[in-house]
């Protein structure tokens, strides 16, 4: 159980939730969307919020500000959560707009609400399970686009309920959070995406 709580605590890191989310829509909007702007909107997505965090996490680590990448104390989430929302804020007003994509955008804004949040929760020593505000999020970003392009997406939605709830049951098995912090790291993820959808559904 523990060799499954880690393998799915890696696989569904919230490091590789804003390029799932970008390459779902991709994958699933039925507008044509030409491969040159496919390209100029993953790489350097893939790139800021795959890459870079890394680089940024090591270079943390080396100075001791990190010690782990679970970031398991309140410390620790600071400086990740304000890089990562900075990412998403050059996202925002440098990536999307040379390739506007209004799904995307919205779907960027929810992200970054979301870290916002979880930086907010920080303030009062509170740490949100970072996995399931991200896998969450996703889930609603799939719910919301099969609704808006009216697309039967059943499978993946089930899937990703599956995801939710396997990520919520490995990081309590690895006493990596309480339930509390699950839960409103699933709300946070869930409300971010939904409140959103007003301005592009």
């Amino acid at each position: 159980m523990k060799v499954f709580s880690n393998f799915i605590s890696y696989l569904l890191h919230p490091l590789f939730i804003p390029i799932g989310g970008t390459v779902a829509y991709f994958l699933i909007t039925p507008k044509y969307t030409p491969l040159e702007i496919q390209s100029a909107s993953i790489l350097p997505i893939f790139i800021l919020t795959v890459i870079i965090p890394i680089i940024t996490f090591l270079i943390l680590k080396n100075i001791g500000l990190v010690h782990s990448i679970s970031l398991d104390t309140i410390k620790e989430r600071k400086y990740p959560l304000y890089i990562h929302a900075s990412i998403l804020l050059l996202i925002l007003y440098k990536v999307i707009p040379n390739n506007y994509v209004s799904e995307l955008y919205f779907y960027f804004t929810g992200l970054l609400g979301a870290t916002i949040a979880c930086i907010l929760l920080l303030l009062f020593n509170f740490k949100t399970s970072l996995h399931t505000v991200g896998i969450s999020g996703l889930l609603m970003y799939l719910i919301n686009l099969s609704i808006h392009f009216e697309i039967n997406l059943i499978l993946a939605i089930s899937l990703f309920i599956i995801f939710t709830g396997s990520i919520i049951t490995a990081r309590l098995y690895l006493k990596a959070h309480t339930a509390t912090e699950l839960v409103i790291g699933l709300f946070i993820g869930l409300l971010s995406q939904l409140l959103t959808v007003r301005f592009w559904l």
